[in-house]
């Protein structure tokens, strides 16, 4: 089931740059249904009443500029639930990970 997040009442921080996403069974970076790599961003998450999490998220197409601790904004960012055996769990992409500059923050 995709689930839409609501991205307005949490922060995000980059914890470093973005990695590829590597398929388990090729060990070869994955790609979307338009062929274009997928890569992964692992973010801080911050929710009001200082709640925090590390999350991963998967986009697709290059993500510039995240260093560690960088202030990022999330486009579109879903949760996907998925179920593997007796394995479940939680997953997430978006459309867009960039970094939050003077440009972007007044977007």
């Amino acid at each position: 089931m995709r689930l839409p997040v609501d991205t307005s009442v949490v922060h995000f921080v980059s914890a470093g740059p973005a990695e590829p996403s590597i398929d388990f069974d090729t060990k070869v970076q994955k790609l979307d249904t338009k062929g274009v790599a997928i890569n992964q961003v692992h973010l801080f998450v911050v929710g009001d009443g200082g709640t925090r999490e590390v999350v991963t998220v998967k986009v697709s197409g290059d993500v510039k500029g995240l260093g560690q601790f960088t202030p990022v904004k999330v486009t579109d960012l879903v949760a996907l639930t998925w179920a593997m055996g007796d394995r479940s769990g939680v997953s997430f992409s978006a459309s867009k990970v960039e970094a939050i500059t003077q440009r972007t923050a007044a977007s």
